[in-house]
């Protein structure tokens, strides 16, 4: 059981990774900066660069964010382990756990290396991998790289409403990738059916 366990939270990890990061160069290497591609009126391909956290969140300097993350990768990795290795610690448990620590490798990959590998073109030029002039940031500086956007309804709000009155709001605003898509559901799913196992 417990090999089953570890076994179930490597692969998760290998294929978010793996999925991540082959969806992340291709549009970094075929779309150009602010590039929007339409697939449904209701799901967009946009490219966009993220300095800071997850859905474009920035908390303090890029390199500590970086730093700070790598750290928190440890510790999941620590923590994932010790879960896989109890008999009593549910696969799902250890699923979501898996989940979360794969996003968080997915972008730190992005931070860490990113900046080293690839130009950062303005557009309509598109971004090349291992260019001549070298990359446009040092280690630990990249940005991630996010590209779904899903606005599923928009509306003007009523003149009569204070301070938003006849705005435009689009929901659901912000642009993500898989790696955060991984985070989320990991995060959502403790919540919703292994709160009693985070209280311990």
């Amino acid at each position: 059981m417990r090999q089953h366990k570890g076994a179930l939270a490597l692969t998760l990890i290998a294929l978010v990774i793996a999925i991540d990061q082959l969806v992340k160069i291709y549009v970094k290497t075929h779309f150009y900066l602010g590039e929007d591609l339409e697939v449904f009126s209701w799901f967009h391909i946009y490219f966009v660069q993220n300095p800071g956290m997850a859905f474009g969140w920035e908390m303090g300097s890029k390199l500590a964010l970086t730093l700070f993350r790598i750290a928190a990768i440890g510790f999941g990795i620590y923590y994932l382990t010790r879960i896989c290795r109890k008999s009593e610690t549910p696969a799902g448990f250890a699923a979501c756990v898996a989940l979360i620590v794969a996003g968080a490798i997915g972008n730190v990959i992005d931070c860490v290396f990113y900046g080293l590998v690839f130009n950062n073109p303005m557009p309509p030029q598109i971004a090349t991998f291992l260019p001549a002039g070298g990359g446009y940031a040092p280690a630990l500086h990249g940005m991630v790289v996010d590209m779904l956007y899903f606005p599923l309804c928009s509306w003007n709000w009523p003149q009569w409403m204070p301070w938003i009155g006849g705005e435009h709001f689009t929901f659901f605003q912000p642009v993500f990738n898989i790696a955060d898509a991984a985070i989320s559901t990991g995060i959502i799913a403790l919540i919703l059916f292994y709160s009693r196992h985070l209280s311990k």
